[in-house]
This record gives structure tokens, C-alpha cells and sequence, in this order.
């Protein structure tokens, strides 16, 4: 259940492979070992007599090998963290928690009390670890469910990391619209919670800020979770196929495909950036503006460029620029080449062989010309870009919503902190932690007293 929409995501949605998850393949096999040690202290009778307890096993006539306990789930990223991945815990909570008995899987999750946060809450930490906001809280035997903090973990951690990187883009953009461009950094098995998880950072966004900004993926399969779709704009290998012709492999573009795929053209192939921008919008609107003279409105929308796309790689300068004293100024997309882009667009126009009656639109068509930059973008280049006002209207980003080091390390992690001990429920955190409050958890399920049913 997203903060945003009321609606948790169902267990079939995630397509995750149960069998092997109730199987502890995926879980560290430590946790796997130990539930199964636990069972066969359970199957033995075994009860705790131990002399070196917190509390003396006189007054403590615990099964150990069914006991219960409490534990909570948490990160320590600095700042604010916006969640994302408990809809996927949850589900992994509710559809393996249990055991098995030869080739049946027990499940046991109604017996099992539950709280959480909604994907798209945030926590804040402070630095101090006896103080953190757990996103998730769980009550129960502990070895039903020991062997899924592993996999919880790692939603958890990977899909708040990309959230939180996503709303801190979009804080350095001031609310331009960023495209999700990381697929071909990592594997296509995380593609589903990634783009997730970007979708969720986004909607924290537009909650915090009263924006609209709209998500932009690039696979389909980052939007497998919440419906979205992929998009793009053209590629290097693209262009190449036209022997570096933009103009005639935009013109084929937009002839061939759907109208509502944006019209996008990459202008860097060539590192002449300027020139090449403004040859394609004079291909382009000379197509629209045939087709619109000929009485045929939506064939010319086809034509309509939507916006121009800078690449350019961060050890060449482009061509159209001249170096400035020190010679890795100027290098890749920097502010001199948008705005030059962007002037050069603006007054294209005003060269054209154009009847009078055609001016205003060209003039209007040229400048309304959005620009895309990628290529090494992350919050401190955003910051720069906009603390100069460089006209950029979308911002293109890949490996970075991954970063996860210092200020970005967004590892979770989870503790037992109470054991229950007869009808009561005891403190039992390692040194240094203890069971925390988070105003923003709330009861999910509770098994004994809701029947199982989610709240």
C-alpha cells in the first residue's frame, strides 16, 4: 500500500519465486541452519537451561525451539529516508512464513502479528542506532520467519535506496522531470522493484511539494508493478544505421512510429550538437509544415519534435564550443553547450525560407523544443545546472539512483529486541539497540484475533 493510492500490492503482482524462497535459497544460510536446529529443539522437548541468561532459567521455562519474539526492521541513513519495498515484504511475510513438513510447505503467517508503514512514508535518523523509526515490526516463532530477514532486507534496502536518490534528484532539479535511464547497469531481475521504487520517490515528490511530476521509465518492465510504461528517445546505434544522418533517421522516426512515442532527437553523434539540432527541426517542420498546408493535421503531428537529446561524452568538447583556458572546462554536457543548443533553436527560425503566414509557428514550433541532457548526471551536477539556470527541461540519470555510499547508504537491517517469556514480552536487544516507536507503523494483520485478514 503506497501512502499515495491505498492499495497494497498483491503477492502474484511481484512475480517471486515462492517455492524458492520458502526453500531458504535466497536467505543467508545461517538463518536457514538455525530454524532448522530450532525445529528439532522444538521436536526434542527441548526447554532452556542455561546459567549465563539475562534471566535465570528458574524463571524462565521457555521452549526454545518454538519460541516467540519481536523484531524490527530498520535503516540508518542519515536524514530522511522515503520507504519503499514493505508491500514486497509483506507479501514475502505472508506467502512464506511457515515450514515444511517433507514436500508440503506449513504456512503459518496468520499466526504472526504485523506492523508496518505504507511504501512512501519516510523515517528519520539522527545517529543514533537505540533511536531509529522501524518500518516494520514483527511478532511471532521466530523460526517460522527468521530465515525471510534476509530477503525482506534486501527489498527494503534496494528499494528505499532508489526512492530516497530519486526524491533527492528531484529536489536538486527543482521538479524537472527526470528520466530513469539504470537497466543496463544491473540485472533485468530487479527491473520490476526498481522502477517501483522510482515511482514511489517520485509520488513523495509531488506529496511533499504539491507537484506533478510525471514518472518516465525506459522498460516496460519497470513499470510491471504499478503499470507504467516504458519510453525513450533514440540511440547512438540508432543514428548510426543512417550513417550519422539525424535529420533523415528522425524524419523515418516519425513517419514509422506511433505518434504518441515522443519525437526525441540525440544530437551528439556527430559532437556538433548546435548544428545538428537545428538541421533535424528544419527537416521536421518542414514535414509538418507540408502536411498541415495539404489539409492533414494529424499526419503533420507526427512531425511535431518534441525535443532534442544531449550525450556527449565527459572527455570531448563539442565541436561548436571553443575552449575556455583550462582545457577540461567545457568537456561533455555542460551549461555553455545547452545554452548554446538552446539559442541556436530559438533563432533557427529566423533562417528559414519562410512565407510570412509561416513565421509565428516556426518561431513557436523552435522554441518549443524541450532539451534533454544525460550522460554522468547526478544531484551535485543537477544542483549546479539549476543554480545557473540552464535551460534544461528534463534531466536524464542512470547509475546513480544505485549510489549507495556514505550520505546514500541506505542499508537496513533487523533485530530481535523482545522475546516473549511466559504471557509476557521481555527485552532481549543486543547491547546497543532496543526496541523503537515509529508513529507511522500500523497494525497490517494479526492472526490470533483478525482471523489472518489484513487491516
Amino acid at each position: 500500500m503506497t501512502l499515495f493510492d491505498g492499495r497494497r500490492l498483491p503477492p502474484g503482482t511481484l512475480g517471486l519465486d515462492w517455492n524458492g524462497i520458502r526453500r531458504g535459497i535466497y536467505s543467508d544460510k545461517y538463518f536457514v541452519n538455525l530454524a532448522t536446529l530450532l525445529g528439532e529443539l522444538s521436536r526434542a522437548g527441548y526447554r532452556y537451561a542455561g546459567r549465563h541468561g539475562r534471566i535465570p532459567a528458574a524463571e524462565a521455562d521457555l521452549a526454545v525451539g518454538d519460541v516467540e519474539v519481536e523484531m524490527q526492521w530498520f535503516t540508518r541513513r542519515r536524514g530522511t529516508t522515503v520507504i519503499a519495498g514493505v508491500d514486497a515484504a509483506l507479501a514475502i511475510l505472508r506467502e512464506a512464513t511457515g515450514y515444511w513438513e517433507g514436500d508440503r510447505f506449513v504456512n503459518t503467517a496468520d499466526a504472526l502479528e504485523v506492523w508496518a508503514v505504507e511504501d512512501g512514508d519516510t523515517t528519520t535518523y539522527h545517529g543514533d542506532p537505540r533511536a531509529v523509526q522501524p518500518v516494520l515490526r514483527v511478532r511471532g516463532r521466530y523460526r517460522d520467519f527468521g530465515p525471510l530477514e534476509t530477503v525482506t532486507l534486501g527489498y527494503l534496502t534496494r528499494a528505499s535506496r532508489i526512492a530516497t536518490n530519486t526524491y533527492q534528484i528531484l529536489e536538486a532539479s527543482r521538479g524537472k522531470p527526470v528520466l530513469f535511464f539504470p537497466a543496463r547497469f544491473d540485472l533485468p531481475d530487479v527491473q520490476a522493484v526498481d522502477g517501483y521504487a522510482y515511482a514511489v520517490g517520485v509520488q513523495r515528490y509531488n506529496y511533499d511539494y504539491g507537484a506533478a511530476v510525471k514518472p518516465f521509465i525506459s522498460t516496460d518492465a519497470q513499470g510491471m508493478w504499478w503499470g507504467g510504461k516504458g519510453g525513450g528517445t533514440t540511440a547512438h546505434a540508432y543514428l548510426a544505421c543512417f550513417l550519422g544522418d539525424i535529420p533523415e533517421a528522425m524524419l523515418a522516426f516519425a513517419r514509422t512510429l506511433p505518434p504518441e512515442v515522443p519525437r526525441i532527437a540525440l544530437v551528439d553523434f556527430n559532437n556538433t550538437c548546435a548544428r545538428d539540432a537545428v538541421w533535424v527541426a528544419e527537416a521536421m517542420f518542414g514535414e509538418y509544415r507540408r502536411l498541415k498546408a495539404a489539409g492533414k493535421p494529424e499526419e503533420a503531428a507526427r512531425f511535431r519534435l518534441f525535443g532534442v537529446r544531449l550525450d556527449t561524452s565527459g572527455d570531448l568538447r563539442d565541436e561548436g564550443l571553443q575552449p575556455l583556458g583550462d582545457p577540461k572546462l567545457g568537456l561533455g554536457v555542460n551549461p555553455r553547450l545547452v545554452w548554446q543548443v538552446r539559442e541556436a533553436l530559438d533563432s533557427a527560425w529566423e533562417r528559414w525560407d519562410l512565407p510570412a503566414t509561416w513565421r509565428e509557428e516556426a518561431r513557436n514550433y523552435c522554441r518549443d523544443i524541450k532539451i534533454v541532457v544525460s550522460g554522468g548526471f547526478r544531484t551535485e551536477k543537477i544542483s549546479l545546472f539549476e543554480r545557473l539556470g540552464v535551460p534544461v527541461d528534463f534531466y536524464g540519470v542512470g547509475s546513480w539512483f544505485y549510489d549507495n555510499h556514505g550520505p546514500t547508504n541506505t542499508d537496513f537491517t533487523a533485530d530481535v529486541v523482545r522475546v516473549k517469556v511466559g504471557d509476557e514480552w521481555l527485552p532481549m536487544a543486543k547491547v546497543g539497540r532496543q526496541a523503537c516507536e515509529n508513529p507511522r507503523l500500523k497494525q497490517v494483520w494479526c492472526g490470533r484475533f483478525c482471523n489472518g485478514d489484513w487491516l
